[in-house]
């Protein structure tokens, strides 16, 4: 639902949680994940970095949405509890795909270096659904970027949190 009366500064701060989710996504990752590979063989530890920095940067989003209803517009907030869904979503993602490299660590007893072609294998598929996640997570974030810019809502967020009187729908 698109709403007609909202100042520029409430567009403007409804677009951050989801910018901030993008920056995650596509600089951790993206960019940084495929940076560490190169290093991979010597230090496999480094990979942790992109997890743990990507579980911080979800967990303030998630917390941050909690105190949202407190401290925002309700456009804003909404926005909040958007990005935080998503979030709590990607979370999700990271934990199972956690779970599955260390099932695949213990098979090869603990030592990466024992590590053959086939746990490659079975990680490469255990890692498939957080990089489609990824991917459809950025598609996803950038549309709404756009529609926090336009003022716009999804319809199952304003039945959640039906908007205050003064906010007018536009159709």
């Amino acid at each position: 639902m698109k709403f007609d009366n909202l100042p520029d500064d409430v567009r403007k701060k409804a677009r951050h949680p989801h910018e901030l989710l993008l920056i995650n996504l596509i600089t951790n990752h993206i960019l940084l994940f495929v940076g560490l590979l190169g290093m991979v063989k010597d230090e496999p530890w480094l990979l942790l970095i992109v997890p743990m920095a990507s579980v911080s940067i979800l967990t303030y989003l998630v917390w941050r949405a909690l105190i949202s209803q407190k401290r925002d517009h309700w456009f804003v907030f909404c926005h909040w509890q958007l990005c935080a869904r998503r979030s709590r979503f990607f979370i999700g993602i990271i934990a199972l795909m956690g779970l599955g490299i260390v099932v695949i660590l213990v098979s090869a007893g603990g030592n990466v270096n024992d590590l053959r072609p086939g746990h490659y294998a079975i990680g490469g598929i255990v890692m498939l659904p957080t990089l489609f996640s990824v991917l459809a997570l950025i598609l996803m974030e950038s549309d709404a970027v756009h529609k926090a810019g336009i003022g716009d809502v999804p319809e199952w967020l304003v039945k959640k949190y039906p908007p205050p009187g003064e906010l007018k729908v536009n159709g």
